[in-house]
């Protein structure tokens, strides 16, 4: 990182404090510069959510080359929502810590996320991530990658059962063919988790604060499982391409 986007950076991170403070790196021909952008995270000291509008303010600046946030009162060691969201991005991600005012710079792999073994992440890697990952690598079938905010489900949004035909999905009566979504209700008022169903008894999910797993379908699993779901490119006989 340049020296006058650190000390930028720097200077965003003492105004913000104790709020994490967020904003992007962009480079304007030969030039660089750091544009701050509001945090509309809902607990800012603790996460960072970058403001849509401030995102799309400096791609008419100039071409986005990283990402910034600090972290107060913190290291600035990566998290591992800090890591998958990175890979996410495809951009490089610099962590400043404050007031320590320790840089540190990571930056995506490009190596596939494994199915299973994934720490949780919300709004990363989360059972619907979970979902839509199965199914791009499984079938080619890409999902929309919807916003949702951390225990959505205690505030009564029902993003499953709201979004799951404007994904695609179709309920499914009978029995289940690899690919299905089993849409569950696990200790929330409102139908919160997913799984996909992948044959011979077996399901793969993510629970929360769990890595993400197989596991087998039925006791508990098929005691909370409120619909299932099927693609509508798999419900038309395309499940084996």
């Amino acid at each position: 990182m340049r020296k006058h986007i650190l000390k930028a950076v720097a200077a965003h991170a003492a105004r913000e404090y104790p709020r994490e403070a967020c904003g992007l790196v962009v480079q304007l021909g030969r030039r660089h510069a750091y544009v701050p952008c509001a945090n509309l995270a809902q607990n800012p000291n603790e996460q960072f959510q970058l403001d849509p509008q401030d995102y799309a303010e400096a791609e008419d600046i100039g071409t986005i080359i990283g990402i910034v946030h600090s972290h107060p009162d913190g290291s600035s060691r990566a998290s591992d929502h800090d890591r998958a969201s990175c890979e996410v991005s495809g951009l490089p991600w610099h962590i400043l810590s404050w007031p320590e005012g320790d840089l540190n710079t990571i930056v995506p792999t490009g190596a596939p996320v494994p199915l299973v073994g994934r720490p949780f992440v919300h709004g990363v890697w989360d059972c619907y991530a979970i979902v839509r990952d199965w199914h791009k690598q499984e079938r080619d079938i890409e999902l929309p990658d919807y916003a949702r905010a951390d225990e959505w489900w205690t505030r009564g949004e029902n993003l499953y059962m709201t979004l799951y035909a404007d994904a695609g999905f179709v309920p499914v009566a009978g029995p289940l063919q690899p690919g299905d979504m089993i849409v569950m209700q696990v200790q929330a008022p409102e139908p919160n988790h997913a799984a996909v169903y992948l044959g011979d008894g077996l399901m793969i999910h993510h629970l929360y604060g769990r890595l993400s797993e197989r596991a087998v379908y039925g006791g508990y699993w098929q005691e909370r499982t409120i619909l299932t779901l099927r693609h509508k490119e798999l419900a038309h006989g395309n499940a084996g391409n």
